[in-house]
């Protein structure tokens, strides 16, 4: 009795955490305390929770989106590459007043790509967006990942942390076969931004 209520209330916390910060209780959530347990996950969310929203302020939530999104897809997790993928859209949108080149949902179905690949159609898709100094992020954020060079300052150690903690996010996520749900960014609360968005969305489809 004493560990189903644990849980309960582990999962509630993370439910009710998703909808102050995004508007919706994330399909994760019971995943990541059926796999961690509730008392290592909210040991873990306390210790990654904060350093993740100090990275969203340094860098930007667009720019972090973008890192998180390219972290997922090479770690193959459809679920967190649409939900940053999908924030990183709608964040464009108000900026720009337009479109991105591709959405996400074709973004979340480039999971299974060599990482040379992904690294392609992504730099791709920023010089199309107009986003030029992102292809350098993401170039960057690819190389940490894979292993392909180490951090040399704070931002990269920023990516680093990013990559560790989406390590874990990505595997529950994988492991639980978890359907995309929203946008993982305050923004997704935006109704009258997500329905114009979708509504020039739909003029393409």
């Amino acid at each position: 009795m004493a560990a189903r209520e644990l849980h309960r209330l582990a999962t509630g916390l993370l439910e009710g955490l998703g909808t102050e910060y995004w508007g919706f209780p994330p399909r994760l959530a019971p995943f990541i305390v059926e796999q961690l347990g509730p008392v290592r996950t909210v040991s873990w969310f306390a210790n990654n929770l904060p350093r993740y929203e100090h990275t969203l302020r340094t860098m930007g939530p667009l720019r972090t989106h973008l890192i998180c999104m390219a972290i997922s897809q090479h770690n193959g997790s459809r679920y967190s590459s649409y939900g940053h993928a999908y924030a990183a859209e709608l964040i464009y949108f108000r900026k720009r007043g337009r479109l991105m080149p591709v959405d996400a949902t074709v973004l979340s179905d480039w999971i299974d790509l060599s990482p040379g690949e992904l690294r392609d159609r992504l730099c791709d898709v920023l010089q199309r967006a107009e986003l030029h100094v992102e292809v350098i992020w993401v170039d960057r954020t690819l190389a940490l990942t894979t292993g392909e060079q180490w951090a040399v300052d704070q931002d990269e150690a920023r990516i680093v942390h990013l990559v560790r903690m989406f390590a874990v996010l990505n595997a529950i996520s994988i492991k639980g076969n978890v359907d995309p749900d929203e946008a993982h960014d305050p923004i997704n609360k935006d109704r009258a931004l997500k329905g114009q968005h979708a509504a020039l969305r739909g003029t393409l489809a």
